[in-house]
């Protein structure tokens, strides 16, 4: 099966290429099906912004599509960075250091630290059947980045899962605990589940 990733990120299609090992899907990037889209991120949640990218890709490529949309929601912030993740604060064009300084800049002393990173996948098929799952990955965040690993707010996130903040874990110990690990796999059912369908 051919899937496209409403996507250019590298890291991101690392990630998933990681997860989808072995399940006989042909995964390509949007540039790499010779697809130049910029979907505007309007939704108020992760879902609708998922939703969002993976239909623009089947309508314009009459093919299956996935998208993704993830970030992190931290209590004592009410929930920022939540859908503004990847441009919060400094802005779009900010690196990830930059964004991850502004988040611990404004938690301070904060003594709740607790937070989650949240993805939400959708999947849109040509014939119109929509498929969604959603995983999270509770933890805290950090006064100090530590590791080197991994990509975003990794350095300043600590898992309940793990000893280690995010940036610190092996990409496998990460994938097995991670908001995008989960609701990937998750989403591996829902797949295997829509194809025994669709082939009887």
């Amino acid at each position: 099966m051919r899937l496209i990733l409403a996507s250019n990120n590298k890291n991101k299609l690392r990630e998933f290429r990681q997860l989808v090992e072995g399940m006989d899907i042909e995964l390509l990037s949007q540039s790499e099906a010779g697809l130049n889209l910029d979907v505007e991120e309007t939704g108020a949640t992760f879902e609708e912004n998922a939703y969002l990218k993976a239909k623009a890709v089947t309508d314009a490529l009459g093919c299956a599509a996935v998208a993704d949309d993830s970030g992190l929601e931290v209590d004592a912030l009410d929930g920022e960075p939540g859908v503004y993740s990847a441009r919060y604060g400094p802005g779009h064009d900010a690196s990830d250091r930059d964004r991850y300084t502004y988040l611990l800049n404004k938690l301070g002393d904060e003594k709740n630290r607790s937070a989650r990173f949240v993805c939400c996948i959708c999947c849109t098929m040509p014939d119109g059947t929509v498929l969604g799952t959603r995983g999270e990955c509770e933890g805290e965040i950090m006064y100090a980045p530590k590791g080197e690993n991994g990509f975003g707010y990794d350095p300043v996130f600590k898992p309940l899962a793990a000893d280690r903040g995010m940036a610190e874990l092996t990409p496998d110990e990460k994938n097995a605990i991670s908001h995008r690990g989960m609701a990937l796999r998750e989403f591996a059912e829902e797949l295997k589940r829509y194809k025994n369908g669709t082939d009887k």
